[in-house]
């Protein structure tokens, strides 16, 4: 069974060093070294979480691998603002596993919009099923085509999907 690899998916996100990047759900930092490494001392990487120990965990992590340019935040999707990322600097946003957690999807994806640049890209990677008891219950998974349909009401385009494993998808988007 093959799940998620970061260094093998952010190969698909064409980061470049000095790149600002957010990773919206970061979750226990599970990409935060690959996010670190690619976009290098000149980029930022913002690590956006809403429970406050794992925003700990992931400052932690950074520090033990000696990125400084991650910037561990705890912040809430759903709320205007509530990712606490500046207005139009990213150049990418990344959102792995979060979607199908998210109780107001739209408010989340007008907000993940608010912090990108015009052209700036968003790349989302979510379940396609629940494997072997892992992943949402079945009511809580979004569909590749309920999410480009999510994002392309809400100031995105649809560009591409990549591989990002055997029970998820891999959709990138472009704010307009």
């Amino acid at each position: 069974m093959r799940f998620v690899i970061p260094d093998v998916v952010a190969s698909q996100f064409h980061l470049r060093e000095g790149d600002t990047v957010a990773d919206f759900g970061a979750g226990s930092g599970y990409f935060v070294k690959v996010l670190g490494q690619t976009v290098g001392p000149e980029g930022i990487v913002y690590a956006c979480e809403i429970q406050k120990s794992l925003v700990e965990k992931i400052g932690e992590h950074a520090r033990t691998l000696g990125l400084e340019n991650v910037r561990p935040l705890w912040c809430d999707l759903e709320e205007p603002g509530g990712s606490k990322v500046p207005d139009g600097v990213l150049d990418a946003g990344i959102v792995v596993n979060t979607l199908f957690q998210l109780e107001d999807r739209e408010t989340a994806v007008l907000e993940m919009r608010r912090t990108l640049r015009t052209g700036g890209k968003l790349l989302v990677i979510d379940w396609t099923e629940g494997a072997a008891g892992m992943g949402p219950q079945p009511d809580r998974l979004v569909s590749a085509d309920d999410c480009k349909a999510l994002f392309e009401s809400h100031g995105f385009v649809f560009e591409r999907d990549f591989p990002a494993g055997e029970h998820h998808y891999g959709l990138a988007f472009r704010a307009i």
